[in-house]
């Protein structure tokens, strides 16, 4: 059987292997998809996550639960060679192997993207993987905790200090849900007031949220505003050296948390180890179709979508003439591209990707959010069940659909959980610190130990000889 590959189990990974299992006959290949985390996750849910609207596991699909015919393998594929269709692959625990492929798809996906500003790679933290939202959701609940043993003062300050960089649509929701979460918390802490709490987002355009009309994003700022949240526009992040947060403008001020969401790249760990080709933005080079190559020529076996492809958006809407990377096109393409590797291995022709958006949802803290379709946009209350309708269907498997549903009406009925797990980064650290330990063993006595002083014996007067 033609072996088939999947590097990264994201959504178009996941997604492309899922329909594989549906669409290919039994005994017509065998598919394994390689990825170092063994779940899949849905981004669009970590803002929730980060704000305790959704419990964090709900939020991932498992791999091994949901694909049942696919090898599961969880590792890194550290190079592809195409030339020999051989992927390295480099588990956790044991040495590198060669795998041997007939068709490779390539679905890595995409990491933060960040720039050398000082003391953001030592303060900040991304938005990009479930770890990073239950820390930022913990570090929210915990700074709240330290603050109402304070008095008020610089301390105090920096810990009820949120600073979230970038104006994306990432960037604007967790602002939105940290800013509800935050104004929630406050009735469970009576050390606290509103004025206390302290929110900054900072943005290098002139305006937030280009996915949605200009007048929209204006009411988006107007109504964080009035939430008690600030947007710094056409602002710069120049320094968080030590959590000191230094803007273009000359403001200045201390954070205990800085959320970076100010861009994404194409999964270097790949890209920069493959002799696939690669565009000059550092992207798999894909053509419309999902094939790896140019208009002109294809590499006959290599596919790519999702995150780390260049795909071409042939709805004209893309940025650069390429399809925006995020979660509508990712899942889309990754269901094309089974349905393309399947055609192609019983001889007929790949079919193109073409996706224009129906629009823009965003959800911005409970009972709040926006939705734009062309000239339609809607606000408020209605746009928030839009969104939460929207992601609640759109979430794979009717199992994790059930789960966010279930988990939003409890909260609706019981409010967030507000417990911090943030110990469990050191979950030994209780144990340990009441552990009983050997008593260390007793030196042995050396030769060198310094012994008892022996008396001399006493000097005597010669014996007298008896004169006979």
């Amino acid at each position: 059987m033609p072996k088939i590959l999947i590097v990264g189990g994201g959504y178009a990974g996941f997604y492309t292997a899922w329909k594989l299992e549906k669409w290919l006959r039994n005994g017509e290949a065998e598919v394994t998809m390689v990825d170092p985390l063994p779940y899949m996750t849905y981004q669009p849910f970590l803002p929730e996550v980060a704000a305790g609207s959704i419990e964090p596991r709900h939020a991932v699909v498992a791999h091994r639960a949901h694909l049942k015919k696919t090898r599961v393998v969880t590792a890194k594929v550290t190079y592809i060679d195409h030339a020999s269709k051989t992927a390295t692959i480099t588990p956790p625990v044991g040495e590198p192997w060669k795998e041997n492929y007939d068709i490779v798809v390539v679905t890595a996906g995409a990491v933060s993207r960040t720039f050398p500003i000082p003391g953001v790679a030592d303060q900040a933290i991304g938005l990009k993987n479930i770890e990073e939202a239950i820390a930022i959701r913990d570090r929210v609940l915990t700074n709240f905790d330290k603050a109402a043993n304070l008095p008020a003062g610089p301390e105090r300050d920096r810990l009820l200090t949120f600073v979230v960089i970038g104006g994306g649509f990432a960037g604007i929701e967790v602002f939105a849900e940290l800013r509800s979460l935050a104004s929630a918390l406050l009735k469970d802490y009576p050390e606290l007031t509103f004025e206390d709490t302290h929110f900054h987002l900072i943005e290098a355009m002139g305006r937030i949220m280009p996915e949605v009309s200009l007048p929209t994003s204006h009411w988006v700022i107007k109504n964080l505003a009035q939430r008690g949240a600030e947007i710094h526009l056409e602002t710069q992040l120049t320094s968080a050296v030590d959590g000191v947060i230094e803007l273009s403008t000359g403001e200045s001020f201390a954070s205990d948390l800085i959320v970076w969401t100010a861009g994404v790249m194409a999964n270097p760990g790949i890209v920069r180890n493959t002799d696939l080709p690669i565009e000059e933005r550092g992207r798999l080079r894909v053509r419309a179709d999902l094939r790896v190559g140019t208009d002109d020529e294809f590499i006959p076996d290599a596919w790519g979508a999702g995150d780390v492809s260049a795909v071409p958006d042939l709805s004209g809407g893309g940025v650069g003439g390429y399809c925006v990377p995020n979660a509508q096109h990712a899942v889309r393409q990754g269901k094309l591209l089974a349905k393309n590797v399947v055609a192609v291995l019983r001889g007929e022709e790949p079919r193109e990707y073409f996706h224009k958006g129906m629009g823009a949802v965003a959800g911005l803290g409970l009972g709040v959010g926006v939705f734009q379709s062309g000239k339609l946009a809607i606000k408020g209350l209605p746009a928030w069940f839009a969104h939460r309708g929207y992601h609640g269907l759109a979430m794979p498997t009717w199992e994790r659909k059930l789960r966010v549903i279930v988990g939003w009406i409890v909260n609706l009925f019981l409010g967030r959980d507000i417990a911090s797990l943030a110990a469990a980064t050191t979950p030994r650290a209780a144990f340990e610190e009441f552990a009983s330990r050997p008593k260390p063993a007793e030196a042995p006595a050396t030769a060198t130990k310094a012994a008892a002083p022996v008396k001399a014996p006493k000097a005597t007067a010669p014996a007298k000889v008896a004169a006979k």
